[in-house]
């Protein structure tokens, strides 16, 4: 017996680290722990806390081999659950800055500094430091340091965005890395279960990317001070680009639980902010938004309104903030 085997508790049969169930007896590897998550689950249920539940449900998930009964028991939980993080906010359904303002402005205050304190918790992590810096390095010596860092800021919120929408539906990730000359990434452990969850988590990102662009535009619109202005636009129109609708991108995620007529009704916006606005990247997006809504095979049977919602609110206004001028030298 090797120092990294165990022994099946039912048959006393070696097992290899990577299994799941015994191939002598079949009894579960991780029957004690997944005893504990199934009640920790049901815990949370009970206490209308959907992400705590979903969080237990994926790890169990993770402990159970493929194809099982309790297996699919798990994955349909799942799915199950999704629905009531996206309506209800993930606890006793009602959205955090509601419960907050029912403590008042104190506890408005502290619900707004948690937010804080999660933005900062990326940086906790060493990967996370060391390739934002390295990016920062690159960066500094094309545009000086304040303008990179501020670019790196808005990219490293629009990433713990996508962080915020994974813990809420219990999808283990990594902190964001940085890549100088491609942006950042977040690496997923397990895939969205279904297409909402997928459009949710995927345009997360760009709904916090614009907050941090409308944070800076408050700033040159208070100060006039054309660097904010700068930083502004240059937030916006990175988060704009995020929304084409290919590959891994967020759009292409975010289309995904969008049926063909609304695709069809975001491309005759996009074409109308493009009259407006003549920013040549909304004719790229609009362009390959036609392309997926002749192909798309996958027709969503419910109508997800709230993604489309989402979708057509950040083209417009990451759209308008794309019209703040570029100042001159």
């Amino acid at each position: 017996m090797t120092s990294s085997s165990v022994l099946c508790s039912g048959c006393s049969t070696e097992l290899a680290p990577s299994l799941l169930s015994c191939p002598s007896c079949a009894r579960l590897v991780h029957g004690a722990r997944l005893t504990e998550l199934a009640s920790a689950a049901a815990t949370a249920e009970q206490n209308e806390d959907w992400s705590g539940a979903l969080t237990a449900w994926r790890e169990a998930v993770m402990l159970l081999p493929p194809g099982t009964r309790q297996r699919q028991a798990a994955e349909q939980k799942i799915a199950d659950l999704s629905p009531r993080v996206g309506s209800a906010s993930g606890q006793g359904g009602v959205p955090w800055w509601k419960r907050a303002s029912s403590l008042g402005p104190v506890g408005f205050l502290l619900a707004l500094l948690g937010k804080a304190k999660f933005l900062l918790l990326g940086f906790s992590k060493l990967g996370t430091l060391m390739t934002f810096l390295v990016s920062l390095s690159v960066y500094w010596a094309i545009w000086g340091w304040e303008f990179a860092l501020c670019f790196l800021l808005s990219i490293y919120v629009h990433e713990m965005g996508h962080v915020a929408a994974l813990n809420s539906y219990g999808i283990p990730a990594s902190a964001p890395m940085f890549i100088p000359g491609f942006g950042a990434l977040v690496r997923l452990k397990q895939n969205p279960a279904t297409a909402i969850e997928d459009s949710r988590v995927g345009l997360a990102g760009p709904i916090w990317g614009l907050g941090a662009a409308l944070a800076a535009f408050a700033v040159y619109a208070l100060t006039g001070n054309a660097f904010w202005g700068a930083v502004a636009r240059a937030g916006a129109f990175i988060n704009l680009f995020n929304l084409l609708p290919v590959w891994q991108l967020d759009g292409g995620r975010g289309l995904r639980s969008l049926q063909r007529i609304q695709v069809w009704l975001l491309v005759a916006l996009t074409a109308a902010l493009w009259y407006y606005t003549k920013e040549g990247l909304l004719l790229l997006i609009g362009g390959l938004m036609v392309f997926r809504a002749v192909t798309k095979r996958d027709e969503i049977a419910e109508t997800d309104w709230v993604g489309f919602i989402q979708f057509a609110g950040l083209l417009t206004v990451l759209s308008l903030l794309c019209l703040i001028p570029i100042p001159s030298r």
